[in-house]
């Protein structure tokens, strides 16, 4: 059981490494899908690049795990609010896998979360 949590660890922390990086390579491509009443839109893009990949250095070290999964899944939420729920709402439904996604992880990092109260 131990490895396929192991294993699973792993493979949750994949997409939020590589989507750090892709925000951090590709920041003025990315930028356009930060909502237009949010100043700063490359800035912020940074800024969740270098988020996601501090989300996933903690889950892959095991160090302020509880934290960064509350602090992940809130930052999935507000993407879900602000950026795939809009969408959604005006008729995008190309989004809705977005929505999902985000959602999904969402979860997962509150899983992960649970997993590690009280043990870093």
């Amino acid at each position: 059981m131990k490895n396929l949590n192991t294993v699973g660890r792993f493979l949750f922390t994949l997409p939020f490494a590589v989507f750090g990086l892709m925000h951090l390579v590709s920041a003025s491509d990315l930028a356009g899908m930060v909502p237009t009443f949010i100043p700063g839109d490359v800035f912020w893009v940074y800024v969740i690049g270098i988020a996601l990949l501090l989300a996933s250095t903690s889950f892959i070290l095991k160090k302020k795990v509880y934290l960064a999964g509350l602090l992940t899944a809130a930052l999935m939420f507000v993407f879900v609010l602000t950026i795939y729920l809009p969408a959604v709402i005006g008729g995008d439904m190309m989004a809705m896998s977005g929505l999902l996604k985000d959602l999904g992880l969402a979860g997962g990092a509150l899983m992960l979360a649970n997993d590690y109260k009280g043990k870093d």
